[in-house]
């Protein structure tokens, strides 16, 4: 590592990691301050909403990398223009391309930090607080109920038809529970009340794990239509039929418009989910789809904040931190703004979701690059 590469670096390291920290409360006190406060009011346990807080903050710090690494730079080379030392890397023939270098490797490795959180700690973090948001709302709001539904799918037909009147995330249960079933020409051929299913795994062997499913719980009443006949159970499925093929996951994809709580992985198996419904729902695919790109895109920011922050920081004069936070808000706000009104246009079908994704990624580099290009000359 040479020196241009070690003086950068130090540069900006202190102030990125209190980007990280500044725009991480931040984002927390307005995203969720209110919600904490109302459940604390209400009497929630305070343990809970702290708990719900906590595991919050994970998908927060994952966004803030890329903030961050704005401030961050344009503090840095605030700091080293305003102490001459790009004025001597320039006067000794150092290029801004060259400069530049240890701040594109920094934000890469950012980047990609940002990305492996958002792939494997933010996802089963998100799930387990929207689980705990859940039980917190039907703690302060008495008689809270969600509603669920799912089309169940073999070979692009429709094989069973589920609703429930209630969905309850943190006990993964459904309760009332209809079920329409149909035959091979996709009429109804039965119908099936439960009082009440929970979802379980079960282990079989030391390794291996089956899932289990939903098991009924309480009453079952099946009333087949071709016959007339109705037949009741307690506890357990008829014969002849199987468990719901849906998980708690697909049910929560299908109502969350935050993909946090989801890997690249599960979210193609949510669009192909989808995909195979009798009549698949275009807005929410699309949704998931822009979700999917733009786990890449979001930390990709990371690397495109950097570019453009390290030009702009440099000043005649030394700046104030004062300038470069507000600057990087005034950035960061019509950046996002971009992302907002492109992820909107994708919903609605007037650009593709790969494109929403990654175009304020190709708008930042071409201005990274006019900007370098700009000090260089």
């Amino acid at each position: 590592m040479s020196m241009i590469d070690r003086l950068v670096l130090r540069e900006i390291r202190g102030p990125w990691v209190f980007g990280v920290l500044v725009f991480t409360v931040l984002v927390t006190a307005g995203s969720f301050l209110y919600e904490f406060t109302r459940f604390l009011s209400q009497g929630a346990d305070w343990r809970e909403a702290i708990l719900l807080v906590g595991l919050l903050l994970p998908g927060v710090v994952a966004k803030t990398f890329s903030m961050a690494m704005l401030l961050g730079t344009l503090l840095a080379f605030g700091r080293l223009s305003g102490d001459s030392e790009i004025t001597a890397l320039r006067a000794s023939g150092v290029s801004m391309a060259r400069i530049m270098l240890p701040v594109g490797a920094f934000g890469l490795a950012v980047a990609i930090a940002g990305f492996l959180m958002g792939e494997y700690l933010v996802p089963a973090a998100a799930y387990r607080a929207e689980g705990l948001r859940d039980s917190l709302k039907r703690f302060v709001e008495k008689g809270r109920q969600t509603e669920a539904s799912w089309a169940v799918m073999e070979d692009s037909r429709l094989k069973a038809n589920l609703t429930a009147k209630d969905f309850d995330l943190a006990q993964n249960t459904l309760n009332g529970v209809t079920m329409v079933f149909y035959d091979a020409a996709e009429r109804p051929s039965s119908i099936m009340w439960v009082a009440s299913m929970r979802f379980q795994d079960g282990v079989l062997g030391d390794t291996e794990k089956m899932k289990l499913g939903w098991c009924i719980q309480g009453e079952a009443v099946l009333y087949d239509l071709g016959t007339g006949s109705i037949a009741r159970f307690q506890d357990a499925y008829p014969q002849g039929i199987e468990s719901p093929e849906v998980t708690p996951e697909n049910l929560v994809a299908a109502r969350l418009g935050n993909l946090d709580a989801f890997s690249m992985t599960e979210i193609e198996e949510q669009i192909e989910e989808l995909r195979s419904a009798p009549n698949p729902d275009e807005k929410q695919i699309a949704n998931l789809r822009f979700g999917y790109w733009n786990k890449i895109a979001l930390p990709l920011a990371a690397l495109v904040f950097g570019l453009v922050g390290a030009p702009l920081g440099i000043r005649g004069q030394r700046a104030g931190s004062a300038t470069g936070f507000w600057l990087s808000v005034i950035i960061i706000f019509f950046y996002t703004l971009l992302t907002n009104v492109l992820s909107i246009a994708a919903q609605g079908g007037r650009t593709s979701p790969w494109l929403a994704s990654f175009l304020p990624i190709f708008a930042g580099l071409a201005a990274a690059i006019w900007l370098i290009r700009r000090k260089d000359g």
